[in-house]
C-alpha cells in the first residue's frame, strides 16, 4: 500500500484539550499535504475557517467526549451544534454505563438521539471503548449501534485507561457489523506496520494523531 492509499483511511487527529486555533492550522496544512480522509477535532474548535482546509477532506467532530457520561441530550446537542459548525462527521462516545448494565435500550436512545440530531448530513462514528469491554458487550454495543444508525462503529477514544484498539477488537467489530458500516480503530496506532495490521483486521478508517510518522514508515 502506496502512502497516498494509506492516508486515505486516516482522520488526522488532534483532541488534545489545549489545543488552540493555532494547532488547528497546522493541523489543516499537514492534512492537506498529506491528503488524508477527515481530521478529527473538537467542537470549540469549529468552524474551520474557510479555505483552510480541501473540500475532499472531510471534518469529524467528536461529541460526548472523552468519558461518554453525558446526558443523551447533550451528546445530540453537541453533535447537532457541530454540524451546523461545518462538521460533516461526529465521533460520539457511548456512556460505557449502559453497556456494562446491559441498557441496551437506553444505548440506542442515545445514539438514534444523536443520529436524528445531524439526519443524514453527516457520518455517524460510534465509540465503543472496546478495550475495556468484553467480547459480548462489544458485539451488542456494535449491533445497538448499527440498528440506530450509526455509519460506523469506533474502538477507542484514546483516553480510556484501558487501552486503545486491538487487532481482535477491530475484527470482532468487522464481523458483528459486516461489509456495509465502516469501523473505525482509533488509540495507539502510531506506526506504519500497526496501521496496515488495523487495515487488514478489518478498519476502513483509522483515528491516528502520528500521520506523518505512518506515511513515513
Amino acid at each position: 500500500m502506496t502512502p497516498i492509499e494509506l492516508a486515505k483511511f486516516i482522520d488526522h487527529t488532534l483532541l488534545a484539550p489545549e489545543a488552540t486555533a493555532r494547532d488547528i492550522v497546522k493541523l489543516c496544512e499537514e492534512a492537506n499535504e498529506l491528503k488524508v480522509a477527515a481530521i478529527c477535532i473538537s467542537p470549540s474548535l469549529l468552524p474551520i475557517p474557510h479555505r483552510l482546509l480541501s473540500g475532499e477532506i472531510a471534518i469529524a467532530c467528536v461529541a460526548g467526549f472523552p468519558s461518554g457520561a453525558h446526558y443523551g441530550a447533550t451528546k445530540a446537542f453537541e453533535a447537532g451544534g457541530a454540524v451546523k459548525n461545518g462538521a460533516t462527521e461526529i465521533d460520539m462516545v457511548v456512556n460505557l454505563g449502559f453497556v456494562f448494565n446491559s441498557m441496551w435500550l437506553e444505548l440506542g436512545e442515545e445514539i438514534a438521539a444523536v443520529r436524528m440530531s445531524i439526519s443524514k448530513t453527516a457520518k455517524l462514528k460510534v465509540i465503543i471503548e472496546s478495550a475495556a469491554l468484553t467480547d459480548e458487550q462489544i458485539i451488542m454495543s456494535c449491533r445497538v449501534a448499527v440498528a440506530n444508525g450509526a455509519d460506523f462503529v469506533k474502538t477507542s477514544t484514546g483516553f480510556h485507561k484501558s487501552g486503545g484498539a486491538s487487532l481482535h477488537a477491530v475484527q470482532l467489530m468487522r464481523a458483528t457489523v459486516g461489509d456495509s458500516v465502516g469501523v473505525k480503530a482509533s488509540g495507539g496506532i502510531r506506526t506504519r506496520e500497526s496501521a496496515i495490521s488495523m487495515i487488514e483486521a478489518g478498519a476502513t478508517r483509522l483515528g491516528t494523531s502520528a500521520t506523518r510518522a505512518i506515511l513515513a514508515g
